[in-house]
């Protein structure tokens, strides 16, 4: 994105030097502590099997990915649930409540559908066995929506590896790592950072497009 400036001033930079110019002048991300657990998997609900173990992901909406976080604010945690697109990293839909409940979670989901480009697409969606994921409601959204349901086993984070690290990326790249001053900025400020990171931000995994042109245009990922 700045390679254009930089060569107008006769600056020669490449991705490793600006990296440990970066460091020089702590100008990097820190990684922060393993956040919170927020999955209430402990219940009678029926929980989904892993569908998507081994599946190779080809084209946008085969595949969506799920997760919660909490953000600390000095009026109280907000909790931000957001969905992925495997294929090309954007983000569908999200929300942010003040609780964890299924009626504010599967907001992100009624986002998400409204942004799928083919609404007959079979798509799988993939999460933790968190009791919002495993509701009535849930599943009903869902099985309206030609969506299929499909989860972790045993609770093993590494199965939903991709959301997970979707949270850190939004919390931690935009500074939301941090307590913020109240629930209504924390709003703003996913709103702005998703907006970012799905239009503007390029990434190393899609060949440095962002996740709209790989969506959009399908770009390979590979």
């Amino acid at each position: 994105m700045i390679k254009d400036d930089l060569h107008e001033q006769g600056l020669k930079f490449g991705r490793d030097k600006l990296f440990k110019l970066m460091r020089i002048y702590g100008l990097q991300i820190k990684p922060r502590r393993r956040y919170t657990q927020t999955t209430m998997s402990k219940h009678w609900m029926r929980k989904w099997p892993n569908i998507i173990k081994g599946k190779e992901v080809f084209g946008q909406d085969q595949v969506w990915v799920s997760d919660i976080t909490y953000i600390k604010t000095e009026e109280g945690n907000c909790y931000l649930n957001m969905i992925t697109d495997a294929y090309s990293r954007k983000i569908m839909g999200y929300a942010v409540e003040e609780n964890m409940e299924t009626e504010s979670m599967i907001e992100a989901l009624k986002m998400a559908l409204t942004k799928r480009q083919n609404p007959l697409a079979k798509t799988i969606h993939h999460s933790d066995r968190g009791v919002q994921y495993c509701s009535k409601e849930y599943l009903l959204a869902a099985a309206n929506n030609n969506i299929k349901l499909s989860m972790t086993e045993n609770g093993d984070p590494y199965e939903n590896a991709l959301a997970e690290r979707m949270n850190r990326t939004i919390k931690e790249e935009f500074g939301m790592d941090r307590k913020m001053k109240s629930k209504e900025q924390v709003k703003q400020l996913v709103e702005e950072s998703i907006f970012l990171y799905n239009q503007k931000r390029p990434h190393l995994a899609l060949n440095m497009k962002t996740p709209n042109q790989v969506y959009y245009e399908k770009i390979p990922a590979t």
